[in-house]
């Protein structure tokens, strides 16, 4: 990150910690409620607020599984971790649930998911997941055509899955952590200085913390260069429409491999992401949270071609920032030469699906020392390093 020193001159408080979460997103909220569920008080430091990056930025899709077709995890991991992947997801999204029960005041909608093909190729990649899910125990239904009738060619319905609002949640998950929180307090500075003892500089406190996990996913390279060559920060953008009379879907909607997703909010307005594709070269490896007209150009086309029902129109656009990782699995782990700051990062656009859950492992691991299992970054450690 970036400090200067007139806006933190050495003059800032001191603070002793127990634990520290540094960021306020769904996944570092999570962390908090973990680490304070195993006995420890914990602090929370946010360079800007509750919810203000990609997590109060996405399209609110609790969706099971990783960003590809379950027999391609199946190719890629091997059949052991796409299922413990699965399971990890299904754990994720059950605290998620548990979490909207018991506070009673954040939308959801158990509206289950579909995964479209565009193509008769996709139809075809939908067929072959189809049957490994089946092989694998896994819940899911086949629908050898469009179930939405607009032109689709077959689809997966996923029925644990749903649609929430995420600042809500994360609000949540905050307030049920009970940790206490520094918001507008960016970190410049960490240093491990004793076995036990990390300081953190921040603009407004100097922390000395026994435990310091990291929940900053994207922005995690301007942290600490061990994540330079393993997280890869990545724009996603989407609109949505002032409310409609009539919704015109009734699900959450993913396609065209998972680069296009849709649904309508809890307001009635129709929401729509993606296409990032069609233009990856701007969209990629960036920390620029703007929008790209030619981006927000393609979500236009695509809602004309499959949703021309829509007619409202677009009342906000926005983009936030995903952290892609290196392999497409996320990351749970302890900075090498720092051995008491843990993190839990790299979740290649499936915060919603994985966070808690690799929150939990990251927070096992730093404290109790836990193997973090699949998502344990000390894989990343070999040569065989595949870019994603």
């Amino acid at each position: 990150m970036s400090i200067s020193i007139w806006q933190a001159d050495g003059t800032q408080q001191t603070r002793d910690v127990d634990v520290l979460v540094v960021g306020a997103g769904l996944v570092g909220c999570s962390a908090a409620y973990f680490a304070a569920q195993a006995g420890h008080e914990v602090v929370i430091t946010e360079m800007r607020d509750i919810a203000m990056g990609a997590s109060g930025r996405n399209a609110g899709f609790m969706i099971s599984g990783l960003d590809t077709y379950y027999h391609r995890a199946i190719e890629e991991y091997g059949a052991d971790v796409a299922l413990e992947m699965w399971n990890l997801s299904a754990e994720t999204i059950d605290f998620w649930k548990k979490i909207v029960k018991e506070s009673g005041d954040v939308p959801m909608h158990a509206t289950g998911s579909l995964l479209l093909a565009e193509t008769e190729q996709e139809a075809q990649e939908l067929v072959h997941a189809a049957k490994a899910l089946s092989n694998a125990g896994i819940d899911m239904i086949f629908h050898d055509s469009d179930p939405l009738k607009r032109g689709y060619y077959a689809a997966i319905e996923q029925p644990r899955d749903a649609a929430v609002n995420p600042v809500k949640l994360t609000q949540a998950i905050f307030k049920a952590s009970g940790a206490d929180i520094y918001t507008n307090n960016e970190v410049y500075k960490i240093d491990q200085i004793a076995p036990d003892c990390v300081m953190v500089y921040t603009q407004h406190v100097v922390f000395r913390a026994k435990y310091v996990i990291l929940a900053t996913n994207a922005y995690s390279p301007k942290i600490d260069t061990y994540f330079y060559d393993k997280i890869i920060p990545t724009r996603a953008q989407v609109f949505v429409t002032e409310p409609l009379e009539k919704s015109v879907i009734d699900v959450c909607g993913y396609s065209n491999y998972g680069y296009m997703y849709y649904r309508m909010t809890f307001d009635n307005r129709f929401l729509i992401g993606g296409a990032r594709n069609k233009h990856m070269p701007l969209e990629h490896d960036t920390t620029e949270d703007r929008v790209n007209v030619l981006v927000q150009s393609e979500l236009e086309r695509y809602m004309a071609k499959y949703f021309p029902d829509v007619d409202k129109p677009i009342e906000r656009r926005w983009a936030g920032i995903m952290g892609f990782s290196v392999d497409g699995l996320p990351l749970a782990g302890i900075l090498p030469d720092k051995s008491r700051v843990g993190f839990a990062a790299g979740f290649t656009g499936h915060g919603l699906a994985l966070g808690a859950g690799v929150a939990k492992r990251a927070v096992e691991l730093l404290l109790h020392g836990q193997h973090a299992g699949a998502v344990d970054s000390r894989r990343l450690e070999s040569d065989a390093i595949r870019i994603y």
